[in-house]
């Protein structure tokens, strides 16, 4: 299926790097991805290429080594070439200081910020987010992890857990408990590996995303100096909400570019696999099946793109890109269980690439937000 994008949404500049990204994705990923994935993990190398290359930068502020902060349709165009290399494990990590850092450059002192910012956007450190805890899945406003103030620092106790990137990052941006129950007593720290009480557990075997270390981290008395507080204390919650539209739009291109790889492998497919004596594309249920996928695919990615012009407009999108989300994650769980249904055998396979698509998938609809949670976003938005 031919993917040029509509000239309305992308520009020429876009264009170029969308091709810088995607000869990356072809020369450094593209020929090594089946071994990263069997050894659960990627060079760390690779950020310092996507960085030199000024990838990791797209989305975040030029003061502090980044560029196109405002642009939303650059971090999309880059964003469908990186999910090209098929595995959406190694597209999370590649890009888990796109959460991580935000809420360090739009709080942090300027100390903070330029110690950890630029060596980030570089690719010579890695960035994490840690909100999830044992127990407490998406209700952020109820997370136990607790900092109390101790002269010039914080002392930390709890634990978080599913934290991307968490085994090998040098800096997490955490959220804590500073204040009473609920979000107002909800704030972010900057914390640094090597941080005494601060330790990294297991590296997390999962169903998917296998190219990604995915860590539970613990913290007993944990000392943290105060200037790591990122924002307000106690303001931390705003702090995430206003990742998460971002977050989000992230996830619903991650869905319907796992969607469209799961439907070019078919179509190629489908005309190699002879069955009854013929190619299985000249067979009308499968023909059917590809035109629905097809129009599926179609349908979310282009209203992921009108997400993103709204987005792009600075106009309120929170009811609107919580559709998308669910809306592509959905198209991704149909198309990609349709493709393993296609191939047959060998879509169960892990020399397959639609059985890798297959598991990566699921986290889809999980990540930044179940789909049960953005369907009551959706209704209050609504006013119900």
């Amino acid at each position: 299926m031919n993917l040029t994008p509509y000239t309305s949404y992308f520009n020429e500049t876009h264009e170029m790097v969308r091709d810088t990204t995607r000869r990356f994705v072809q020369q450094e990923i593209l020929p090594h991805i089946g071994q990263w994935e069997e050894e659960g993990g990627f060079p760390r190398e690779l950020y310092q290429k996507a960085g030199a290359l000024g990838l990791l930068g797209i989305g975040h502020p030029e003061r502090l080594g980044g560029t196109a902060e405002n642009d939303v349709f650059m971090k999309l165009a880059v964003s469908e070439e990186l999910m090209r290399s098929t595995s959406g494990g190694l597209v999370a990590s590649l890009g888990s200081l796109d959460i991580g850092l935000p809420p360090v450059w739009r709080g942090a002192s300027a100390e903070v910020q330029d110690r950890v910012a630029p060596a980030v956007l570089r690719g010579d450190k890695i960035m994490a987010l840690a909100i999830t805890e044992p127990g407490g899945g998406s209700d952020v406003a109820n997370l136990r992890t607790r900092a109390v103030r101790d002269g010039d620092h914080y002392v930390v106790n709890g634990a978080k857990t599913f934290i991307t990137s968490g085994v090998r990052a040098d800096h997490y941006t955490v959220a804590v408990r500073t204040g009473g129950e609920g979000y107002a007593g909800v704030s972010l720290l900057l914390i640094d590996k090597g941080t005494p009480g601060f330790s990294v557990g297991r590296n997390l075997k999962k169903m998917g995303w296998w190219a990604s270390d995915t860590a539970e981290l613990f913290f007993e008395d944990c000392r943290v100096p105060v200037g790591n507080l990122i924002g307000p204390e106690n303001a931390g919650f705003m702090l995430i909400m206003s990742n998460f539209q971002a977050e989000r739009l992230a996830l619903a291109v991650m869905a319907y570019m796992t969607a469209q790889m799961a439907l070019d492998a078919c179509l190629a497919y489908v005309k190699e696999r002879v069955t009854f004596g013929k190619p299985l594309s000249k067979h009308q249920v499968i023909r059917h099946k590809l035109a629905e996928m097809a129009t599926q695919i179609d349908v979310a990615r282009e209203y992921a793109y009108r997400v993103g012009a709204r987005m792009q407009a600075g106009k309120p999108a929170i009811q609107e890109v919580s559709m998308a989300k669910n809306f592509a994650t959905e198209v991704a769980d149909k198309v990609t269980y349709e493709a393993v249904q296609i191939f047959g055998g060998m879509g169960y396979m892990r020399e397959s690439v639609v059985e890798r698509l297959y598991r990566d998938n699921r986290i889809l609809s999980i990540g930044g937000g179940t789909h049960e949670i953005m369907n009551e976003i959706i209704a209050k938005q609504m006013g119900l």
